[in-house]
């Protein structure tokens, strides 16, 4: 019996295109997954996950398409990009399925979690340049009206079964994937001081700091400036969960100094709206004033000093925020009435001034 019209390869140009949409989705959505730690915005992952399974089904039909292309047509430079983008975009898309089963590479201060988000990026290049020599717009025509859409329709929903059938496996096989954070991130180090993982965002490796000469400021817009010895900062309690873009997220009962004690001794002026913390590195993060009221810098994690390699003598706690915000090393807490844009920047090469 003759499959239906619609289950059909659609026009070369359409896979194309919605390639290029696909992948502009998943960049888009992996690079705001990074930012988003809070359980409202699991949508994120979620639709990450499914554009990625999308993207997979797509990119097996290119190649099925072009297969032909690549027999006696190895001395040409565009197919070899091709190939390479090809085979990147599978690297990327399999390093995301093997981490959610559960799978780990150890690649120094890099993990699987962190392969599958510099092939992810690496994409976007090889990309641009393929769509330079062989992208052409779809017409009109091309997309065969009702057909197409039931295709597309039929792709996605695929997509999503399939990412739902994974959590089921996941479970049913008891992989380290099934004891995941909506984020992705596996538990390590919970409730056990200094004994999570020590990570750093690009390069911050500063020399061990002196509590002797170490202090903190507050400063910026505030009626009254700050400097604070290591022995003045209080000793306040917090419950907060530690979720790093490395993979892996760690629970400890913080204690510290309440930023919103700092700022109520300092007291911002009427039109401050934003609070940076700021590394001995440079490195630097701002939160809006209201929600900096509610974080904490901390000084030891389940009683136990922080160590250097988490931030001693003082590291941001910020809850719900991802840990390349959770501030190390931190030496000022500026009072801002605009938020310092140039930190996006600073979180890059302040590692390497």
């Amino acid at each position: 019996m003759d499959r239906p019209t619609w289950l059909s390869a659609p026009n070369a140009r359409v896979v194309d295109a919605s390639l290029l949409i696909g992948v502009a989705f998943v960049v888009t959505t992996g690079v705001v997954s990074l930012y988003s730690g809070r359980p409202s915005r699991a949508w994120v992952f979620l639709t990450h996950g499914v554009g990625g399974l999308v993207v997979a089904a797509l990119v097996a039909l290119k190649l099925a398409r072009v297969r032909h292309r690549l027999r006696g047509a190895a001395e040409s430079g565009v197919v070899a990009l091709s190939v390479l983008l090809a085979v990147v975009t599978m690297a990327a898309l399999a390093s995301g399925v093997a981490w959610v089963f559960g799978a780990s590479v150890d690649l120094g201060p890099w993990g699987l979690l962190n392969l599958h988000i510099g092939l992810g990026l690496l994409v976007v290049p090889l990309l641009l340049a393929h769509l330079y020599w062989r992208f052409g717009l779809p017409s009109s025509a091309d997309f065969e009206g009702r057909r197409t859409a039931l295709r597309y329709t039929a792709l996605v929903v695929a997509g999503a079964a399939t990412y739902r059938l994974q959590g089921a496996a996941n479970a049913a096989l008891e992989t380290a994937g099934s004891e995941r954070r909506f984020t992705g991130s596996r538990e390590e180090g919970s409730d056990d001081g200094n004994g999570f993982p020590v990570t750093s965002w690009v390069a911050d490796d500063p020399a061990p700091l002196d509590r002797q000469a170490w202090s903190l400021s507050v400063d910026g817009s505030v009626e009254e400036s700050l400097d604070l010895d290591y022995d003045d900062l209080a000793r306040n309690e917090r419950r907060a969960l530690l979720d790093c873009t490395s993979g892996w997220y760690s629970e400890h009962d913080w204690q510290g100094v309440a930023v919103g004690e700092l700022l109520d001794a300092a007291g911002p002026e009427d039109d401050a709206e934003w609070v940076s913390f700021r590394s001995v590195t440079g490195y630097r993060w701002s939160l809006p004033i209201e929600e900096a009221r509610e974080a904490m810098l901390a000084t030891h994690a389940d009683g136990e000093e922080l160590s250097h390699g988490h931030g001693f003598p003082l590291r941001l706690v910020a809850p719900g925020r991802r840990g390349f915000q959770w501030v190390k090393w931190v030496e000022e807490v500026r009072v801002t009435r605009r938020r310092d844009h140039s930190e996006r920047l600073a979180i890059f090469v302040s590692g390497f001034r």
